[in-house]
């Protein structure tokens, strides 16, 4: 056998392919010099420590001070950590992200008499600063939002003792991080010629689409065996993640670590719920897409190792990484000149650090910055990657203008909003390609692409989201969450979403295992609401033109300069409706009626 893929060492990828943090510090002794200045910082704002009530100009001078000292620190942690991802196994890296972690809960937990503080002055007291000092105008909306869940704070001493557990209530995340990205290995997958590929977090996707179903198969079996021969410490650490949760809930107040969670970005706990309420009611879509996939493929039992294989393999082809960023550009013209000007500007001044390398973290993301966002991407050259590439830059551009349209205080989108401008990108990208083909064989694949978005982003997702609340009340209640317990749990729910239709192994019931955003303290949900509100977003770019951009773009710039739902409702969608969730999943159900309708011939 030999290896038909090689993944390249970081200093074996050209330099034009990789991110630019020069642009944040020069070197690394320009980090650690920045980094040696917060102990001062800190200590100038801890001198403030029980005046913040005395006078409007105190409370102004504290936070422009603590304004300052968040760019400073946001500049500092995306230095070491996406060095840090550059290559999981580099212990230079690992460390100076682990410094700067200590040096971050020390200054949190120094800090933390200012919310218990702002908590105890009086409405009135404080319009009246307002009144005396109208520099503090610039934050209004921060100090509402923060008085808003006045219930939650506890006394400056319990606040103190929160901040300096910080460290300890990342450590499922940061154990995580390092049992899935870095230590855990996967035997190689074998091919129907007898080659070898090897198998990792960013490869698995992309041999999961191979026509060949015997590699398919084995890297499905590869990739569970190695998360199945550490089920119980990979079970220890999400229970770990979820008792942390529930002690912080607990301590402020919360009924829940889902209300807790929702509450920080000012979302009701019954958007989640509506979410789920909504997909089950149109889980006849999903069984459907289910029996055609299953009808498309031929095949007898249809497995997990072949949902992600495309159903038109003999068009699959490799998209050059030059072809999908010129792709990407051209297939969002209708956001206009002004968007597609920046977006120029990060295709080609080195935003994106594209290719995988040995020990790169797996997956992608979009980190903003005052400076510019950075974007890691593990481009493998399918069209799912060229799609990442759409979906990461929305994200990138969502940044950029909100960084230059508001504070830094209120630039800061809430992540329940996160998801919403990488998938319109997305949403925008798959018109234009559908609206470039006149072969029947191609929009057939392109739909089965849109198909796999929905089921993907909205139901997939939407089961993750099932499976956090149900395993959060769980430990509410006061169950541990052992591997039995959770493979229990996370098979019946793919038998729920899936249907009778699909064999649900015991494999996949291990696949909460593998999935980091259990880490992320209830994400997972916005993925969905974001994609629903994405495409009725899209459509009203498309349908209506310039209005509907400019009403886009205020939505970009935003921030977090009102509560989501409102930003979202000056953008033509209602979130506190199931109404975009359903209307998203009528789509899903005419695509399907379209790709039935193409096949048959």
């Amino acid at each position: 056998m030999k290896n038909v893929q090689t993944i390249r060492t970081r200093d074996q990828i050209p330099q034009e392919d990789t991110w630019a943090l020069e642009d944040l510090y020069d070197s690394d002794e320009a980090w650690e010099q920045e980094l040696a200045t917060v102990a001062e910082d800190q200590a100038y704002l801890e001198g403030f420590a029980g005046r913040l009530g005395e006078s409007a100009e105190t409370l102004l001078s504290y936070l422009t001070k603590m304004e300052l000292v968040n760019a400073k620190v946001e500049l500092l942690a995306n230095y070491c950590m996406r060095r840090s991802d550059e290559d999981t196994r580099n212990p230079i890296y690992q460390a100076m992200t682990g410094r700067f972690m200590g040096i971050m809960v020390s200054l949190n937990a120094a800090c933390s008499f200012d919310t218990p503080e702002i908590m105890t002055i009086s409405d009135h007291s404080l319009e009246q600063f307002f009144r005396d000092c109208p520099g503090l105008e610039r934050y209004r909306r921060y100090l509402k939002d923060l008085r808003r869940r006045k219930a939650h704070s506890l006394s400056p001493a319990e606040e103190k003792l929160l901040a300096a557990a910080g460290e300890m209530s990342q450590a499922p995340d940061t154990i995580y991080g390092a049992f899935a990205d870095a230590d855990i290995q996967f035997s190689d997958a074998v091919d129907a010629q007898g080659n070898a590929h090897p198998v990792t977090q960013g490869t698995f996707v992309s041999l999961e689409e191979s026509p060949d179903r015997i590699l398919r198969k084995s890297a499905y079996e590869s990739l569970y065996s190695g998360f199945g021969a550490f089920r119980n410490t990979a079970a220890a650490i999400l229970n770990a993640q979820n008792k942390q949760l529930k002690f912080h809930a607990d301590a402020r107040k919360y009924a829940s670590a889902l209300e807790a969670s929702l509450d920080v970005t000012n979302v009701p706990v019954s958007v989640y719920d509506n979410l789920i309420r909504a997909v089950h009611q149109n889980l006849d879509k999903m069984h459907r897409y289910v029996r055609l996939r299953k009808k498309l493929l031929g095949v007898e039992e249809l497995h997990f190792y072949d949902i992600y294989t495309p159903l038109l393999p003999d068009t699959d082809r490799r998209i050059p990484y030059d072809q999908a960023r010129q792709t990407v550009y051209a297939a969002l013209h209708p956001l206009g000149d002004r968007y597609r000007a920046i977006l120029k500007e990060g295709l080609e001044n080195r935003w994106i650090d594209v290719y995988q390398n040995v020990g790169k973290r797996s997956g992608a993301y979009s980190a903003g910055t005052a400076v510019h966002p950075f974007v890691l991407l593990n481009y493998t050259g399918t069209l799912d990657s060229q799609f990442t590439l759409a979906h990461e830059m929305g994200h990138a551009l969502h940044s950029y203008l909100s960084n230059k349209y508001q504070n830094p205080i209120d630039s800061d989108y809430v992540i329940f909003v996160a998801e919403v401008a990488s998938t319109c990108n997305e949403a925008l990208l798959m018109e234009y390609l559908l609206g470039n083909t006149t072969d029947k064989k191609e929009r057939a694949y392109l739909i089965n692409h849109f198909l796999d978005q929905f089921k993907g982003t909205i139901y997939r997702q939407t089961m993750f989201a099932e499976f956090e609340r149900n395993i959060g009340q769980m430990v509410a209640q006061g169950q541990t969450l052992t591997a039995d317990t959770l493979c229990s749990e996370y098979k019946r729910l793919n038998q729920v979403y899936y249907g009778p239709d699909m064999v649900v192994d015991d494999q996949i019931a291990l696949e909460w295992a593998r999935i980091p955003h259990f880490y992320y303290n209830y994400y997972v949900f916005q993925y969905a609401t974001g994609y629903s509100a994405a495409i009725a977003l899209s459509r009203r770019i498309l349908q209506e033109g310039e209005p509907a951009v400019k009403d886009y773009l205020k939505f970009l710039s935003g921030g977090c300069s009102k509560p989501p739902i409102d930003l979202l409702k000056d953008a033509g969608v209602d979130m506190t409706s199931p109404e975009p969730v359903n209307q998203a999943l009528a789509l899903f159900g005419q695509l399907l009626d379209e790709m039935e309708a193409l096949t048959q011939e």
